[in-house]
């Protein structure tokens, strides 16, 4: 039927179109969860988990995400992202919103993230001045009281010009997206580190198997081994009859 065909070939194209979307970094993080579970299953070893966060975090695409665990079964609970399961429908053009403009847990996920990635960075760059300015401003006060004078306010030029070149990182980091890149550096980082730990707990476990039996060994042969103490008192006896001959 025309309506059979033009139903199956719009699923079609709307799978290719969202293969073609930009996915968000909630998305990219979903599939590093994904790699972790299917790490410490077994699944992956630490070559191919670290090749495959890598290429995920560099994705910018939902296809390039769906090619990494396409070899990977679902997770048991659903994630919150989109690649938690593959859909079988084309997605409504209000994805990402409730009706009535009520943004839907997915997209109130992926702020939430984005926010505190942002306050994190913002909190890197500025502390450090924050603190050497109140430094410095403390020093040029208890001088003045010193002196019982109120000195040149010197501390400005320590302020002036770090706080312009601090707003000038800020307003090219924001617009550039450093915050974003550098919580998915940091994630990348505690991704490795948790799967080297747990692969670290399997070999130990690994080698505690394979030393037991070797533990085991020794122990069996002991038993089967006359103790060097006790020839000397068996020639003994076999002796005593000849000498009393």
């Amino acid at each position: 039927m025309p309506g059979g065909r033009w139903c199956s070939g719009g699923m079609l194209a709307g799978m290719e179109g969202r293969d073609g979307m930009r996915a968000a970094d909630a998305d990219r993080q979903a599939v590093a969860e994904r790699l972790r579970v299917a790490v410490d299953e077994g699944r992956l070893d630490l070559h191919e988990y670290d090749e495959r966060l890598q290429r995920a975090y560099a994705s910018r695409t939902y296809g390039e995400l769906d090619a990494l665990v396409t070899d990977l079964p679902a997770p048991a609970a659903p994630v919150a992202s989109e690649l938690a399961t593959r859909p079988d429908a084309v997605p409504s053009p209000s994805e990402g919103a409730r009706p009535g403009g009520v943004p839907s847990p997915s997209a109130a996920g992926r702020s939430s993230l984005t926010s505190s990635a942002t306050a994190l960075w913002l909190a890197e760059v500025w502390l450090p001045y924050l603190r050497v300015i109140a430094i410095v401003v403390t020093v040029w006060a208890v001088t003045s009281a010193l002196s019982t004078d109120l000195l040149y306010f010197w501390p400005a030029w320590v302020a002036g010009p770090w706080g312009g070149v601090l707003l000038v990182r800020t307003v090219a980091g924001l617009v550039g997206g450093e915050p974003q890149r550098q919580a998915e550096q940091r994630e990348r980082r505690r991704e490795r580190r948790r799967a080297k730990r747990a692969r670290k707990r399997e070999l130990a476990a690994a080698e505690g198997n394979t030393r037991d039996p070797e533990q085991a060994l020794p122990a069996a042969g002991e038993d089967r081994r006359v103790p060097v103490g006790e020839l000397p008192a068996a020639s003994e006896e076999r002796q005593g009859p000849v000498s009393a001959a």
